[in-house]
Order: structure tokens, then C-alpha cells, then sequence
């Protein structure tokens, strides 16, 4: 209504003002029109599973920008990847309820859970073994906890809730996981948090991080690999980017018939870093 006053009975400037200010919004109408409509086309020709895994592919060469703090300087093993880097006071803190239900279990349900596939085989390895005393089997217990989780995570993908571990997982530890380990992008008018490549290989190098304080700093990296579902040239990238000194042992029976397992071991003086694997030269295509 106040246009049409303006029109009637405006000034030379207020029209000129109002004939301005229409001409922008069609100019922005056209512009998003335009943006909306090629973006309608690439999807069109790409489809929607290929752009994911053109967002996939963020930097899955440079995997040493996603691994935890390197402290290169350390006297100890420990230190090289400090457990405070990869999970905070409080963070740790936040575990200490969920762990429980590892700290009181039993052989049989160990058996049962195994069974049912509930947890991935490194941590239901490690449970079989926790240790007796009190402090020590309540710090594995946390630890095992959370590494279980950050795998499981990683096969999300695409995480549209808020919390994606369920109720069980402190609120803490879900902001953790959405705030370090995913990307945020924007698909069909709202926010969405995406696991990539990159994330993926981040979640790998914590989880390896964690295993290794668990572990005494030798972890098996096959079992490791076979949870996070990877392939064996990825998960040593990985690892020889974190420095570790890779070895062969045969893998538990009952978890891997006749499969030569891969060990990792984290000892000083660390390895000198090589280019990653994934930085190969590529064959020229034709």
C-alpha cells in the first residue's frame, strides 16, 4: 500500500528510490533463481551419491593435518600423542557412567556380546582382559568405551540428529563428536553434518591414538582396520603418517583364520615421516 501512495502522490526521488529498490529484488529474484536452477542441474547430472563423494574426497591426501597433536620432542611414548589431546578432564570425566556396564562384565556376556556383534572385535578383545585393580580397570573401561563409539560413528555418514550415539552418550561427548569429526554442508535448504574422507581418516588416527594407550603402545592395526572397515593401504597411511613402526604377527584365531596381522608399535626415536601413500603419482589417463 505505501508503493502505490508512492507511485500516486510520491516525490520525483521517492519514486526513483521505489523504481531502485524494485529493480534489485527482481535482479536478486533472477540471481537466485539462476543459482537455484544450476544447482538443480548439477544434481540432475551427477546425481546426489556423487556429490557426497565429491565432498568425500576434502584433502584425503594431506592425511597429517587430521591426525591428534604430534609432540615430536616427547621423552615418552605417552607423551607423543597425549591422552589429553584426544579426550579432555571432562570429556573423561563424561565416561565415567557409560563405562560402567564394561567394568562389571561378566565372561558370559563378553560371549553373548560377541555373539550379538554389539561391540567391535578390538574392544571385545580388550574386555576379556581388563585389569583387576579397581582404578586401572575403571580408566581401560572409559577408554574402550569411547573408542567403540568413535567407530561406530564413523560409519554414519550423513548425521541429521542431533544426538546420533542415542541417550546413553554424555552430551559432552556427542558435541565432541559432531564438532571434531564431522564437516558441516548444506543440502536441500538446511544444515547437515557429514563424515568424509578426511573425517574418517581423523576418527582412524584417534581411534589408533586411543588403542595405543590401551595397548602399552603396540596395538594391532588389522583388527583395527577390520572394524572401521578400511583398506589395508589406507589404514597404513594412516598409521605410517602417526609414525608408527608397522610389523607382522599372526592376529588372534578366533578372530582372523590365517590372516597376518599388522602391528603397530609407537617408540622413540620416532620414524622419519614419509609422504603418504595416498600422495603416489598417479598414471596419466589417456
Amino acid at each position: 500500500q505505501m508503493d502505490l501512495c508512492i507511485e500516486a502522490f510520491g516525490t520525483s526521488k521517492q519514486k526513483r528510490a521505489l523504481n531502485s529498490r524494485r529493480m534489485n529484488a527482481v535482479g536478486n529474484d533472477i540471481l537466485s533463481t539462476a543459482v537455484t536452477k544450476a544447482a538443480a542441474n548439477v544434481i540432475d547430472t551427477k546425481g546426489i551419491s556423487a556429490l557426497i563423494q565429491d565432498v568425500a574426497q576434502d584433502d584425503v591426501q594431506n592425511i597429517s593435518v587430521f591426525l591428534p597433536p604430534c609432540h615430536e620432542d616427547a621423552e615418552k611414548p605417552e607423551d607423543v600423542y597425549k591422552f589429553e589431546d584426544i579426550l579432555s578432564p571432562a570429556e573423561y570425566e563424561a565416561l565415567r557412567v557409560p563405562a560402567q556396564v564394561f567394568i562389571n562384565i561378566t565372561p558370559e556376556e563378553i560371549i553373548k556380546k560377541t555373539e550379538e556383534k554389539s561391540y567391535c572385535s578390538f574392544v571385545l578383545e580388550e574386555l576379556k582382559s581388563l585389569p583387576l585393580d579397581e582404578k586401572s580397570r575403571d580408566h581401560k573401561a572409559r577408554c574402550l568405551w569411547f573408542l567403540d563409539i568413535l567407530i561406530k560413528f564413523s560409519f554414519l555418514k550423513v548425521i541429521k540428529k542431533k544426538h546420533p550415539m542415542g541417550p546413553e552418550c554424555p552430551h559432552i561427548i556427542s558435541r565432541k563428536l559432531m564438532k571434531n569429526f564431522t564437516l558441516l554442508t548444506y543440502h536441500n535448504g538446511s544444515v547437515q553434518n557429514l563424515i568424509s574422507a578426511s573425517m574418517k581418516a581423523k576418527i582412524t588416527a584417534y581411534v589408533i591414538a586411543l588403542a595405543l594407550h590401551v595397548n602399552n603402545f603396540q596395538t594391532d592395526l588389522t583388527v583395527l582396520q577390520n572394524d572401521m572397515k578400511l583398506q589395508e593401504s589406507r589404514m597404513m597411511d594412516i598409521a605410517k603418517a602417526m609414525r608408527l613402526k608397522v610389523s607382522k604377527r599372526k592376529g588372534p584365531l578366533e578372530l582372523e583364520l590365517d590372516q597376518n596381522h599388522k602391528l603397530g608399535t609407537l617408540s622413540l626415536p620416532l620414524p622419519v615421516q614419509k609422504a603418504p601413500g595416498g600422495q603416489r603419482k598417479r598414471k596419466k589417463m589417456k
